[in-house]
């Protein structure tokens, strides 16, 4: 690979805008068409105003009502991530059409979630909406959105992997048929996009491999699973890493390793500036540490929060 200069933002976007429209048109072919009424029991609703809801009328087990729970506030704070990506990728051509075509497909997980925890009686409603009302006021606003398509594009291919990950994990843990049908379709939209954010991160690898670097490090180390700011994140993260739902080992084998290492090829890359070197060495490094610290310390300790593997392992 020869020597790339660093292209700025509106650059990039142009240059990678034929790659997208190809993207966009394969993801339309694949996606296919689904509704979420289709997926709800509503033979099982019962009127809360007559039978207020009470813990027993749930048939999940603590950490898939946790799970749930947590999977459909991230999944209501929609609104933030579209801005976010209206922001950098902008409204025009292709790119506004992925836009709204991916905040169009978002949005009906958090109507089938909702739905089924609300027919099946699986969470407390009042205390989901509460929540839902907390996490949308607070607002999650990504800080990739300061930093450019780059790093948007990497941080979109490892948040969409995880997301898939949690919600196929999550169906799993319910041991609930309907949750885990309900799951595995989202999982199923959620691992498309991974492949067109992964697929578009590949291509500005090849346009500009030594900013492209710069971004993973940056997106990698400080990498925060979607909802992290939510309140009581930390705890209920704990349970689920001790479920196996998302943890530090998952992360490092099931997203890091194969985006990293066998899409996106970063030990292959050639022609790297000085500085995209060093960090190419500081993602390995990175990866090494947050191996042994899955491998040492027990699952329950070890949620994806953020950036808790620091330079010595700690």
């Amino acid at each position: 690979m020869s020597a790339v200069r660093a292209l700025a933002p509106r650059d990039m976007l142009a240059e990678l805008e034929p790659v997208l429209a190809a993207g966009l048109d394969r993801h339309l072919k694949a996606a296919g068409e689904w509704f979420p009424h289709d997926y709800i029991p509503y033979e099982r609703g019962r009127n809360f105003e007559r039978e207020p809801w009470q813990a027993s009328d749930s048939t999940l087990p603590d950490i898939g009502q946790t799970a749930l729970e947590v999977n459909l506030l991230t999944e209501d704070n929609l609104p933030y991530y579209h801005l976010g990506l209206w922001d950098v990728f902008g409204e025009n051509e292709a790119w506004g059409e992925w836009v709204r075509r991916w905040t169009s497909e978002e949005g009906r997980h958090a109507i089938v979630l909702r739905d089924y925890l609300t027919v099946t009686r699986g969470i407390d409603p009042i205390g989901l909406e509460r929540g839902r009302m907390e996490m949308v006021q607070l607002g999650y606003a990504p800080d990739w959105v300061d930093l450019g398509p780059l790093d948007t594009v990497v941080f979109t291919t490892m948040q969409e992997l995880a997301t898939r990950i949690s919600h196929r994990n999550t169906g799993v843990i319910t041991r609930d048929p309907i949750a885990e049908r309900i799951t595995q379709r989202i999982a199923t939209d959620e691992n498309l996009h991974y492949v067109f954010y992964r697929d578009m991160a590949a291509a500005a690898v090849e346009l500009d491999p030594s900013e492209m670097v710069l971004a993973m490090r940056r997106q990698v180390r400080d990498f925060a699973m979607p909802g992290a700011d939510m309140p009581g994140f930390r705890a209920k993260a704990k349970l689920m890493a001790a479920a196996g739902i998302y943890n530090f080992r998952i992360h490092h084998d099931q997203v890091l390793t194969p985006v990293l290492l066998k899409h996106w090829r970063l030990h292959e890359l050639t022609d790297l500036s000085d500085e995209a070197q060093r960090a190419r060495d500081d993602i390995v490094a990175h990866m090494e540490r947050l191996d042994r610290v899955a491998s040492r310390l027990d699952e329950s300790n070890t949620p994806v929060l953020g950036n808790e593997v620091g330079p010595n392992g700690s």
